[in-house]
């Protein structure tokens, strides 16, 4: 191609583009109002998936689901996930991220009323339930994750995600204390909770269809940038076009959340039988991982803006998690200290891994990465809480609690996320740095 080739015949104009670029931006005010939306879509998401965290004895005495069939209903969630992000993501891309939060809140709902009516059928029903709620809920966070990024690419991004999550993690700090503030549901024995988990279910489809309305008005007012693009075809070989920084904050993510979401499922009663916590008291430091969260996660989002350093933080929040699970295990210190540092580090690394995949993908195929690299997280929040179960069955019996095991499993994941923290680093001080440590990075070209 001849350098005097115009412009104009290698990017013929396209007037609907020529139209948008016409309008002006959104004001502040309706991208805030567009976040809280979308965030409360994830806020009832979040809720379904903790309401199982204090039920683990509940389930056995009403239910007879032992550890290692309590960690299964865990692991179900992810199983759809495996195949369903994959494709999601190419979906998300296609009909646009509003529509899709709807369709996927809609299957969530459907997967909550199946595992709140489940017992009565069998526990098989409820492992459906399970399923059936997972292969929306993850595709959801995809879609929300992918609709933020359209409004904020640019402005306040890592802010605006560490608002998302504050919003979305309150669903989890919901249930996690709703022993406390839902106790008439747990007097009606293992269904209660979940009859509530239907409700909050609802919610985040309501929330979700607000979404598209939002959306919809935005986009015959105001310039969201790159349109959706509802003709392209599925492209698989637009997996390689991604780099190597991407893969190795996908492998960080899978690292961190299978050490950080599994543990969570299993510490209440790690807290009542180690350290000697009444079940209100033990699910309520279960949560201080998400009320921290909820107000660092946004201040760290809100730091990442101004100075950049993604991958330095990314390895400082890494190494921050790494003694915490054994320190677990002394009952000479109290757990708060090391549940307070362990929460540093959930709020940090979120509020820099998710946002930096904006700047690794072009906007066009911004679900589709956002969609490989939930889908790999699911294959470690499968498999982990599985493992941790059968651990758990053996090693923790009516007359021998001996959490060492499962806490060395967790030590051992985050020891793998260091070491792909530290590569990622060594790539952002090399030739091939994608200016993740610059506080505005370039945007990634279209492959």
């Amino acid at each position: 191609m001849s350098d005097e080739t115009p412009a104009e015949a290698v990017n013929p104009p396209n007037p609907s583009q020529n139209a948008s670029s016409a309008l002006p931006e959104p004001p502040s005010a309706y991208r805030w109002l567009v976040l809280v939306v979308m965030s409360l879509a994830m806020f009832g998401n979040y809720y379904v998936y903790d309401c199982l965290n204090p039920l683990e004895d509940i389930f056995a005495r009403d239910l007879g689901i032992d550890a290692e069939h309590f960690g299964l209903l865990f692991s179900a969630y992810s199983l759809p996930n495996l195949a369903m992000l994959l494709v999601s993501g190419f979906f998300i891309d296609r009909i646009g991220a509003r529509k899709a939060t709807t369709i996927f809140a809609a299957i969530c709902l459907v997967g909550a009323i199946l595992s709140a009516f489940a017992g009565n059928v069998g526990y098989w029903m409820m492992l459906v339930g399970r399923c059936c709620f997972g292969l929306g809920a993850e595709s959801l966070i995809v879609a929300v994750t992918a609709g933020i990024a359209r409004w904020f690419k640019g402005k306040e991004l890592s802010f605006a995600f560490g608002i998302n999550l504050t919003i979305a993690r309150l669903g989890s700090m919901a249930a996690d204390w709703s022993p406390k503030w839902a106790s008439f549901a747990f007097e009606k024995g293992w269904q209660g909770p979940l009859l509530v988990a239907v409700v909050f279910a609802l919610v985040s489809l309501v929330t979700a269809v607000a979404y598209w309305g939002l959306e919809e008005r935005g986009l015959k007012k105001y310039s969201l940038g790159e349109a959706d693009k509802a003709g392209e075809k599925i492209d698989f070989r637009s997996l390689l076009s991604f780099g190597k920084t991407y893969w190795l904050v996908v492998a960080l993510c899978v690292t961190f959340y299978s050490a950080i979401f599994p543990f969570r499922s299993f510490s209440v009663k790690l807290f009542q039988t180690v350290h000697g916590m009444a079940k209100d008291d033990a699910s309520a430091l279960n949560s201080s991982l998400i009320f921290g969260s909820m107000i660092f996660t946004p201040l760290f989002g809100m730091l990442v803006d101004k100075i950049g350093r993604r991958a330095t933080l990314m390895v400082a929040g890494t190494v921050l998690l790494v003694p915490n699970y054994l320190l677990l295990l002394q009952t000479g210190i109290s757990p708060w200290i090391p549940m307070v540092l362990m929460g540093i580090s959930f709020s940090l690394i979120p509020a820099v891994m998710w946002p930096s995949v904006a700047y690794l993908a072009p906007a066009s195929k911004y679900g589709s990465a956002l969609g490989i690299m939930t889908m790999c997280q699911q294959v470690g929040m499968m498999l982990v809480p599985w493992v941790v179960g059968k651990v758990n069955t053996h090693f923790v019996t009516d007359t021998s609690a001996n959490y060492f095991p499962m806490m060395a499993i967790f030590t051992g994941l985050v020891a793998v996320g260091i070491v792909c923290a530290v590569l990622l680093l060594k790539c952002e001080k090399g030739p091939d740095a994608r200016g993740l440590e610059n506080p505005k990075p370039a945007e990634a070209e279209a492959a």
